[in-house]
Protein backbone atom coordinates (compact mmCIF):
# COMPACT_ATOMS: atom_id res chain seq x y z
CA UNK A 1 0.00 0.00 0.00
CA UNK A 2 1.35 3.40 -1.05
CA UNK A 3 1.96 5.85 1.84
CA UNK A 4 -0.27 8.92 1.87
CA UNK A 5 1.31 12.15 0.67
CA UNK A 6 0.22 14.52 3.46
CA UNK A 7 0.78 17.64 1.35
CA UNK A 8 -1.34 16.26 -1.48
CA UNK A 9 -4.05 15.13 0.98
CA UNK A 10 -4.23 18.58 2.63
CA UNK A 11 -4.21 20.44 -0.69
CA UNK A 12 -7.11 18.31 -1.94
CA UNK A 13 -9.12 19.09 1.20
CA UNK A 14 -8.30 22.81 0.91
CA UNK A 15 -9.59 22.83 -2.67
CA UNK A 16 -12.84 21.14 -1.55
CA UNK A 17 -13.43 23.52 1.36
CA UNK A 18 -12.64 26.64 -0.64
CA UNK A 19 -15.08 25.55 -3.37
CA UNK A 20 -17.82 24.85 -0.80
CA UNK A 21 -17.29 28.17 0.98
CA UNK A 22 -17.16 30.19 -2.25
CA UNK A 23 -20.48 28.61 -3.29
CA UNK A 24 -22.20 29.75 -0.06
CA UNK A 25 -24.70 32.49 -0.79
CA UNK A 26 -24.28 35.67 1.27
CA UNK A 27 -27.49 35.18 3.27
CA UNK A 28 -26.61 31.64 4.35
CA UNK A 29 -23.04 32.65 5.22
CA UNK A 30 -24.36 35.54 7.32
CA UNK A 31 -26.59 33.11 9.27
CA UNK A 32 -23.71 30.69 9.84
CA UNK A 33 -21.45 33.54 10.98
CA UNK A 34 -24.14 34.83 13.34
CA UNK A 35 -24.35 31.35 14.89
CA UNK A 36 -20.58 31.21 15.42
CA UNK A 37 -20.62 34.70 16.96
CA UNK A 38 -23.41 33.70 19.33
CA UNK A 39 -21.48 30.62 20.48
CA UNK A 40 -18.22 32.55 20.95
CA UNK A 41 -20.04 35.06 23.17
CA UNK A 42 -21.58 32.21 25.23
CA UNK A 43 -18.25 30.47 25.78
CA UNK A 44 -17.13 30.57 29.41
CA UNK A 45 -13.49 31.06 28.39
CA UNK A 46 -14.48 34.04 26.26
CA UNK A 47 -16.61 35.62 28.98
CA UNK A 48 -13.80 35.41 31.54
CA UNK A 49 -10.77 36.30 29.42
CA UNK A 50 -9.15 39.73 29.37
CA UNK A 51 -7.53 39.39 25.94
CA UNK A 52 -8.79 37.87 22.70
CA UNK A 53 -6.15 36.88 20.15
CA UNK A 54 -8.05 36.80 16.83
CA UNK A 55 -7.54 36.97 13.08
CA UNK A 56 -9.27 39.43 10.74
CA UNK A 57 -11.29 37.21 8.41
CA UNK A 58 -11.17 37.06 4.63
CA UNK A 59 -14.41 36.57 2.65
CA UNK A 60 -14.24 32.74 2.70
CA UNK A 61 -13.43 32.43 6.40
CA UNK A 62 -15.74 32.43 9.41
CA UNK A 63 -16.40 36.15 9.88
CA UNK A 64 -14.56 37.64 12.85
CA UNK A 65 -15.39 41.32 12.45
CA UNK A 66 -18.49 41.11 14.66
CA UNK A 67 -16.50 39.13 17.25
CA UNK A 68 -13.78 41.81 17.26
CA UNK A 69 -16.41 44.55 17.64
CA UNK A 70 -18.15 42.68 20.48
CA UNK A 71 -14.85 42.10 22.30
CA UNK A 72 -13.79 45.75 22.01
CA UNK A 73 -17.25 46.97 23.09
CA UNK A 74 -17.09 44.51 26.01
CA UNK A 75 -13.86 46.05 27.31
CA UNK A 76 -11.56 43.21 26.26
CA UNK A 77 -8.12 43.75 24.77
CA UNK A 78 -7.99 42.54 21.18
CA UNK A 79 -4.77 41.31 19.58
CA UNK A 80 -4.48 40.69 15.83
CA UNK A 81 -1.63 38.95 13.96
CA UNK A 82 0.87 40.54 11.61
CA UNK A 83 3.03 38.28 9.43
CA UNK A 84 6.75 39.05 9.56
CA UNK A 85 8.03 39.45 5.97
CA UNK A 86 10.35 36.74 4.61
CA UNK A 87 9.64 34.42 7.55
CA UNK A 88 6.88 32.03 8.53
CA UNK A 89 6.43 33.86 11.82
CA UNK A 90 3.80 36.26 13.04
CA UNK A 91 3.45 38.69 15.92
CA UNK A 92 0.22 39.91 17.53
CA UNK A 93 -0.46 43.61 18.17
CA UNK A 94 -3.19 45.20 20.25
CA UNK A 95 -5.79 47.13 18.28
CA UNK A 96 -8.47 49.58 19.42
CA UNK A 97 -10.52 49.42 16.22
CA UNK A 98 -10.50 48.58 12.52
CA UNK A 99 -8.75 51.87 11.76
CA UNK A 100 -5.62 50.25 13.25
CA UNK A 101 -5.46 47.80 10.32
CA UNK A 102 -3.90 47.88 6.85
CA UNK A 103 -3.61 45.33 4.02
CA UNK A 104 -0.62 43.10 4.69
CA UNK A 105 0.67 39.68 3.74
CA UNK A 106 -1.63 37.84 1.31
CA UNK A 107 -3.90 40.94 1.25
CA UNK A 108 -5.17 40.17 4.77
CA UNK A 109 -5.83 43.09 7.10
CA UNK A 110 -3.06 43.33 9.69
CA UNK A 111 -2.29 45.75 12.52
CA UNK A 112 0.22 48.56 12.04
CA UNK A 113 3.67 47.41 13.18
CA UNK A 114 3.93 50.51 15.42
CA UNK A 115 1.12 49.26 17.69
CA UNK A 116 1.96 47.65 21.06
CA UNK A 117 2.95 43.98 20.83
CA UNK A 118 0.72 41.46 22.62
CA UNK A 119 2.84 39.03 24.60
CA UNK A 120 0.79 38.48 27.75
CA UNK A 121 -0.92 35.09 27.41
CA UNK A 122 -2.41 35.16 30.92
CA UNK A 123 -6.21 35.01 30.96
CA UNK A 124 -6.45 35.02 27.17
CA UNK A 125 -8.31 33.16 24.44
CA UNK A 126 -7.01 32.63 20.91
CA UNK A 127 -9.61 32.21 18.17
CA UNK A 128 -7.93 30.42 15.28
CA UNK A 129 -9.00 30.16 11.63
CA UNK A 130 -9.79 26.62 10.51
CA UNK A 131 -10.77 25.53 7.03
CA UNK A 132 -11.52 22.14 8.57
CA UNK A 133 -11.10 20.79 12.07
CA UNK A 134 -11.49 17.37 13.63
CA UNK A 135 -12.82 16.26 16.99
CA UNK A 136 -9.24 15.95 18.32
CA UNK A 137 -8.51 19.63 17.65
CA UNK A 138 -6.31 19.21 14.59
CA UNK A 139 -7.08 21.82 11.96
CA UNK A 140 -6.54 22.34 8.30
CA UNK A 141 -5.14 25.81 7.70
CA UNK A 142 -3.65 27.41 4.62
CA UNK A 143 -0.48 25.34 4.75
CA UNK A 144 2.10 27.97 5.65
CA UNK A 145 2.41 26.97 9.33
CA UNK A 146 2.11 30.47 10.82
CA UNK A 147 -0.45 29.47 13.45
CA UNK A 148 1.17 26.14 14.30
CA UNK A 149 4.46 27.93 15.02
CA UNK A 150 2.75 30.57 17.14
CA UNK A 151 0.50 28.16 19.05
CA UNK A 152 3.53 26.01 19.97
CA UNK A 153 4.65 28.95 22.19
CA UNK A 154 1.22 30.22 23.23
CA UNK A 155 0.05 29.32 26.76
CA UNK A 156 -3.61 30.36 26.72
CA UNK A 157 -6.79 28.62 25.58
CA UNK A 158 -7.18 27.98 21.84
CA UNK A 159 -10.40 27.53 19.87
CA UNK A 160 -10.82 26.93 16.15
CA UNK A 161 -13.64 28.69 14.30
CA UNK A 162 -15.22 26.46 11.66
CA UNK A 163 -18.56 25.76 10.01
CA UNK A 164 -20.29 22.51 10.99
CA UNK A 165 -20.14 21.40 7.34
CA UNK A 166 -16.33 21.53 7.52
CA UNK A 167 -15.91 19.32 10.60
CA UNK A 168 -14.29 15.92 10.10
CA UNK A 169 -14.17 13.03 12.56
CA UNK A 170 -10.41 12.75 12.02
CA UNK A 171 -7.88 14.61 9.88
CA UNK A 172 -4.44 13.31 9.05
CA UNK A 173 -1.83 15.61 10.57
CA UNK A 174 1.92 16.09 10.67
CA UNK A 175 4.26 16.21 13.64
CA UNK A 176 4.33 20.03 13.70
CA UNK A 177 0.53 20.46 13.58
CA UNK A 178 -0.74 21.88 16.86
CA UNK A 179 -3.86 20.61 18.61
CA UNK A 180 -6.50 23.14 19.69
CA UNK A 181 -8.44 23.03 22.97
CA UNK A 182 -11.92 23.71 21.51
CA UNK A 183 -13.76 24.16 18.26
CA UNK A 184 -16.72 26.47 17.74
CA UNK A 185 -19.30 26.12 14.96
CA UNK A 186 -22.65 27.77 14.28
CA UNK A 187 -24.32 24.92 16.22
CA UNK A 188 -22.11 24.28 19.25
CA UNK A 189 -18.91 24.63 21.27
CA UNK A 190 -16.93 21.41 21.85
CA UNK A 191 -13.85 20.60 23.89
CA UNK A 192 -11.54 18.55 21.71
CA UNK A 193 -10.88 14.89 22.48
CA UNK A 194 -7.63 13.64 23.98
Amino acid sequence: MRPIDLREYKNRLRTEVKAWRRALDAEKKAKLDAGVLSNVLKMREYKHCNTVYIYVSTPIEVDTRNIITAALNGGKRVAVPRCIPDTRQMVFHYITGFEDLEPGTFGVLEPFSSLPTAEDFGNSLMLVPAMMIDRYGYRLGYGKGYYDRYISKYHGVTAGLCYLENLKPKLLHGKYDQKLDYFITEKYIRKTMK
